[in-house]
């Protein structure tokens, strides 16, 4: 089965709520630690990319939010979409720039996932996001279990 895709449309067409990532990377030593929850909607009637944060401060401080946006802007790859921030957390050693690109970029190819742009096999890519319909890693039999 082929997980080959094209992506014809240029505005998420439904909305994907509860999208979770978590990343927790170690790079040996401190880690790139980031969480977000958030909100995929279509685009307003301008049809352009938006990025709404309702998450206090105190546990997503505003300086991660342009690395953020920059994973967002490219896990979505061109699809304009309205995204609230509705949770997050942050370490104090261990967040970095990375983490949330890397945060951004998951949750938006979890939002093209959910919203059926991109085909359910691609969210067995998908490390660390999770959403209330994300489709089931599929379950290799024995038998199709490489041999050594």
């Amino acid at each position: 089965m082929s997980c080959a895709y094209r992506m014809s449309m240029t505005a998420l067409p439904a909305s994907v709520p509860d999208v979770a990532v978590r990343v927790l990377l170690n790079l040996g030593g401190c880690g790139s630690y980031a969480n977000i929850v958030a909100d995929f909607e279509p685009p307003g009637p301008a049809g352009n990319f938006e990025l709404l944060n309702v998450v206090p401060k105190s546990h997503l401080p505003p300086e991660f939010l342009p690395a953020l946006r920059a994973g967002l802007l490219e896990g979505l790859n061109g699809v304009s979409a309205a995204v609230l921030l509705t949770d997050g957390a942050y370490h104090e050693v261990d967040s970095s720039d990375y983490g949330y690109r890397i945060a951004g970029q998951e949750a938006g190819r979890a939002a093209l996932i959910g919203a059926g742009l991109l085909p359910p096999c691609e969210a067995e890519t998908l490390r660390w996001a999770h959403w209330p319909t994300k489709p089931r890693a599929r379950r290799r039999r024995p038998s199709q279990l490489p041999r050594h």
